[in-house]
């Protein structure tokens, strides 16, 4: 994959419904515990809108459930413009982690009920599966998507951490709307995934898109963005935005401040040289 330094950085519409800014923000760092810390929470999320951010991600696991009942209390009734997109796939359990996957479809039909409820709403927009449950088949997890989405339940049909083989086989059962995958500069694993959404069009949510670097790389990084009189946070989602025409990065935060950094990344173009920079410290360091 190439990248595009003339790529603009304004909308992509997903589904063909939803033309969003190529900034989302994700919700799940927003304390969601009564208290300041709350009601800081909502502040952030009404300024995200503010500033003119149309994808909002949140899940069924952040707070189980109660970080989309903080989004419903931050912004409802909601903008007809806003995406509020959540994932299902995902519940409680007694295990040591305290949860498992759960996708069969009598156990995805509630939870979409459950997150129609918490969100206060009729349809969800975009509706992801957090994670492909590998005791049920891929069609029949998709499937029951379909079948909510015929009813009027979920607009678009999402997926989240899937390999190539599972978005192919997904896109047998329904239309696939989104990938949110783990993706950044340092961490390109799910290359070939961004490739296969780039040439199907699919919108490509990367999560995690600021991680930190190795010291070594982090020190090289931070003085670009030094040079360029920018973040490292900017830096790195400037590139997310450079590197494909489908990527809509999420990145997260409870800080105002933070909110409006990584709001003007939008604005921020770098050129050949400088993405060829970066492109060289990608991935981990060389012994």
């Amino acid at each position: 994959m190439t990248s595009h330094p003339a790529a603009a950085n304004g909308a992509f519409s997903i589904g063909g419904e939803y033309p969003v800014p190529r900034l989302g923000f994700g919700a799940m760092r927003l304390p969601t515990a009564a208290g300041p810390g709350r009601d800081g929470a909502v502040a952030v999320a009404r300024r995200a809108v503010e500033l003119g951010v149309r994808l909002i991600d949140t899940a069924h696991l952040y707070g189980w459930g109660a970080n989309e009942e903080l989004l419903a209390e931050a912004l409802h009734p909601y903008p007809d413009d806003l995406l509020i997109t959540t994932k299902v796939g995902v519940v409680r359990s007694e295990g040591p982690q305290r949860w498992s996957y759960d996708a069969r479809p009598d156990s995805l039909r509630e939870q979409v009920e459950q997150g129609l409820r918490r969100l206060r709403t009729e349809r969800i927009g975009l509706l992801q599966l957090h994670r492909i449950d590998p005791k049920v088949a891929v069609a029949e997890q998709v499937g029951a998507l379909r079948e909510l989405q015929r009813a009027g339940k979920i607009g678009h049909i999402g997926l989240s951490e899937v390999t190539t083989s599972q978005l192919a086989e997904a896109r047998q059962a329904a239309e696939i709307a989104s990938v949110q995958n783990r993706y950044n500069l340092q961490d390109r694993e799910y290359e070939p995934v961004l490739e296969a959404c780039e040439a199907a069009g699919i919108a490509f949510l990367p999560w995690r898109p600021v991680a930190a670097a190795t010291p070594a790389r982090a020190k090289e990084i931070d003085a670009i963005a030094t040079e360029l009189g920018t973040t490292t946070p900017q830096l790195l989602l400037a590139w997310l935005l450079a590197r494909s025409p489908v990527v809509v990065p999420i990145p997260g935060t409870s800080s105002p401040a933070h909110l409006e950094q990584n709001v003007a990344a939008g604005d921020l173009r770098l050129d050949r040289a400088q993405l060829r920079s970066l492109d060289l410290l990608a991935g981990p360091d060389t012994p």
